[in-house]
């Protein structure tokens, strides 16, 4: 008898019978030993003795037959063996010593441990040609400490019975550090597995990376005539909610209410579950109302559902039904809220929590802190470390993580640094939210230094860690670091692209010059989502190239991409930097027009400052009248800025005092207004400015400029004299100086508060933070290398005129 099974992605199951089990059978195995016995004499090498051969005959007898319909092959999905009583298809075994029935055994969980072995691989932890991997995680050598483990597939060859307890396969299946393959070799070498031992391997399936092993073992435990019970279900189920076969799940639910078992407790709370997280609310819900045994569990089950595809009030509903709520109705009544973003609401039903004498747990309190974090509820947030310490949990490091997440996005860097440097084994998460909390707070040389501290721990490094460090290096001009991590991702995440990986990629060339590796990361992707296509175009025209922008406009609108508002920002900042009034006015217009976007401050923020910059004061001004929307500070700045320089006094005036009712701290409008007086030569207003700016204790954020040597990062600021080069750097600006005199350059002394004499103020333009920067790229790098300085403001004209 050869039985036949090929386990198929659709669980396509083909049960063939050959000859052995026809009415005429006879052993082949029997007919060859007896044919050797007339060649060989008694003495053969095969010759056994009497006693022996008889008992085999009569084991023979004992083979169990298969239904008379049975010899021809028959194909049978799922749909089918589900939909069958067990005893149909074959007679349960009880001949456990049968030679025969062994073979049979031995032949099916053979042909179902060939069938799982393309999926045990992909685990990487099946044993490989016979040797088998160490289940020992602080095993350091698998040949001393592991040797049981390798003796096991040549003791089963030699044909020695090993007897393994029902600890052994328990352990092996589900310890924290179990080893399913090496579970599936136990279960197959069992001589006679019952209910129980299948019931173990479904568990031990579902709860694995290779969910549809439980579903292959249920099959098998319904062939050999095994009924499956209340145990069994719940793994089942969970196996279909990991796979997100629905229809099989609904053939699974056949099963339950075939076998009687609809009413028990956890197989009802599995299927409630299941239907749930499959979209199914409906069937759920059926399922649910159906129901004589309603507990916290079940409700649960049906809440988390509702919140998954966005039935909020729902939820409540349901949620405020519970008679009696225990933690876990809360956690999925709290967590949802924050999942689905309504923080405000998770942190009162908190409160509600606490009020009903509820005592969190580590589920709760990560719900409450991420609430904490994105509405910058530092209070409440503190609250929660101080209950966290109280209560001894002070050591889980999820909360450690989640508490230095919640101050970092709270602004509270020195607090999230303590609790950071308090961890003494931080894992990847822990190095991930601290630089993405300095990243938050735009403090970028921080969020680097951590992470070369985090390099120099031997941490890996994840996709989360780049998408935090990318933006920094874009900002900081650290090009070096930022090629190495382009390296780093080619290396690692080639045949599993993260798009937005290589949108940061994109960005940050683009934000440190270097527009053509830019382009070619962007020409190189396979697919292109709209958001590369965005930071692409973002990325030509903060290079000034707007021309290239429209045609990458219109090359994306022909590919069927339909573009957004931050497409249009982009586009309309590409015409604010070179300058081109009608194109975008026509850009403008035909955003709404023939997209039906409507323009938001960031859409009208561009144009005010291209028709402002343009000198068209009139249109900017009636543009911002009939925007029907509050302008914000950076509507009112771009005029205020455009002011100064076209010297128009009288609207800078009254941009000014607009800004000042918005913005009354920012420092950087009442500096604007001083120059605007400064040049129409009112120095008493300018000193008015000064006495008001000093009253209110407000100073004008200094300019910094950094350049990247050697993959560190350089600061400088005006006049600074805290390098280690200082005088080598200032020796080199000397030379430039005097180079660029005898080349008839003439100080451009306009930029500098006209209250002081020239002297000081050519003085002042020679310390600029650009020209210091340089200076010290010029000195510290090869003639011939190309220089790239980031500035926080605006870089002045004689470092323009340096650069080139």
């Amino acid at each position: 008898m050869v039985l036949s099974l090929s386990f198929s992605p659709d669980l396509l199951l083909t049960i063939t019978d050959s000859l052995a089990f026809s009415p005429n059978f006879k052993s082949k195995r029997g007919t060859e030993h007896r044919r050797r016995r007339r060649v060989t004499g008694s003495a053969g090498k095969n010759s056994r003795p009497r006693e022996v051969r008889s008992r085999r005959r009569r084991n023979q007898k004992r083979w169990f037959r298969l239904p008379a319909d049975y010899h021809r092959p028959i194909p049978l999905t799922t749909a089918n063996i589900l939909s069958r009583q067990p005893s149909i298809l074959v007679t349960p075994r009880r001949a456990t010593s049968s030679s025969s029935s062994a073979f049979f055994r031995s032949h099916f969980l053979r042909r179902l441990n060939e069938s799982q072995a393309a999926v045990c691989n992909e685990e990487g932890d099946c044993w490989g040609a016979g040797q088998p991997r160490s289940t020992n995680r602080y095993s350091n050598s698998d040949d001393e400490n592991n040797c049981h483990f390798q003796e096991f597939p040549y003791v089963v060859a030699l044909g020695h019975k090993i007897s393994y307890s029902f600890g052994s396969l328990h352990g092996a299946i589900l310890s924290p550090y179990g080893n399913l393959s090496y579970a599936m070799s136990i279960f197959n070498s069992i001589h006679d597995p019952n209910h129980v031992i299948y019931n173990m391997m479904i568990r031990g399936s579902s709860l694995s990376s290779s969910p549809r092993l439980a579903l292959d073992y249920y099959i098998n435990m319904l062939i050999f005539g095994l009924q499956p019970n209340s145990y069994t279900f719940p793994f089942l189920l969970k196996s279909c909610t990991k796979l997100l076969t629905a229809h099989t799940g609904k053939q699974i639910h056949g099963q339950v209410f075939k076998f009687g078992l609809e009413d028990d407790a956890y197989v009802h709370t599995s299927l409630i579950n299941m239907y749930a997280q499959h979209g199914n609310l409906d069937d759920a819900r059926k399922v649910f109302d159906k129901s004589t045994f309603r507990d916290p569990v079940s409700f649960t089950a049906l809440i988390t559902g509702y919140i998954s595809r966005g039935y909020v009030d729902k939820a409540r509903e349901l949620f405020d039904a519970i008679p009696i709520r225990d933690v876990v109705s809360w956690n999925a009544m709290i967590s949802g809220y924050a999942q689905i973003g309504q923080f405000d609401d998770a942190l009162s039903l908190f409160q509600e929590m606490r009020k009903a004498k509820v005592s969190p747990d580590v589920s709760t309190l990560l719900s409450v802190l991420s609430a904490c974090a994105h509405l910058r509820a530092i209070e409440t947030g503190t609250w929660v470390r101080s209950w966290i310490e109280e209560h001894g949990h002070g050591s889980n490091l999820r909360l450690v993580n989640a508490m230095i997440d919640m101050y970092a996005k709270c602004g509270d860097l020195n607090t999230a640094r303590s609790l950071f440097n308090s961890i003494r084994e931080k894992d990847l998460v822990s190095w991930n939210v601290m630089i993405g909390g300095y990243t938050h707070m735009n403090e970028y040389k921080d969020a680097l230094e951590i992470f070369r501290l985090m390099q120099l721990n031997d941490v890996e490094p994840n996709d989360v860690t780049f998408l935090n460090v990318i933006p920094a290096c874009a900002h900081l001009g650290a090009l070096d670091l930022g090629k190495w991590m382009h390296m780093y991702i080619e290396k690692h995440y080639q045949d599993f692209p993260n798009e937005m990986l290589w949108t940061s990629l994109i960005n940050m060339y683009a934000k440190c010059g270097n527009i053509e590796a830019a382009k070619q990361i962007f020409y190189s992707l396979r697919t292109k989502s709209l958001g590369s296509w965005n930071v692409m175009i973002s990325g030509l025209a903060m290079h000034g190239d707007a021309h290239r922008a429209i045609e990458l406009f219109s090359e994306m609108t022909i590919q069927g991409f339909q573009p957004d508002d931050i497409t249009f920002v982009g586009v309309l900042s590409a015409c604010c930097h070179a300058g081109l009034v009608d194109l975008g006015r026509e850009c403008f217009n035909s955003m709404i027009r023939d997209f039906n976007i409507s323009p938001q401050l960031q859409h009208y923020g561009c144009m005010v400052d291209l028709l402002a910059r343009s000198g068209l004061f009139d249109e900017a001004v009636a543009l911002v009248e009939r925007m029907g929307m509050e302008p914000d500070g950076a509507i009112w700045g771009s005029i205020l800025g455009a002011c100064r320089i076209h010297k128009n006094l009288e609207l800078g005036e009254y941009a000014a005092r607009k800004l000042f009712e918005l913005e009354p701290d920012n420092p950087g409008a009442y500096v604007l207004l001083s120059n605007i007086y400064a040049g129409a030569g009112k120095w008493d207003e300018v000193a008015r400015i000064r006495t008001l700016l000093n009253d209110k204790g407000m100073k004008k954020v200094p300019g910094s400029t950094s350049i990247e040597v050697d993959s560190i990062v350089h600061e400088f600021l005006v006049s600074d004299r805290t390098h280690p080069k200082s005088n080598e750097i200032y020796e080199m600006l000397e030379e430039v100086d005097r180079l660029l005199e005898m080349a008839g350059h003439v100080p451009d002394t306009s930029e500098v508060y006209y209250d002081v004499d020239e002297e000081w103020k050519e003085g002042v333009l020679c310390q600029h933070s650009e020209k210091l920067a340089i200076a010290f790229g010029l000195i510290s790098t090869k003639p011939g290398t190309t220089l790239r300085i980031v500035k926080n403001l605006r870089v002045c004209g004689t470092a323009i005129l340096l650069r080139r």
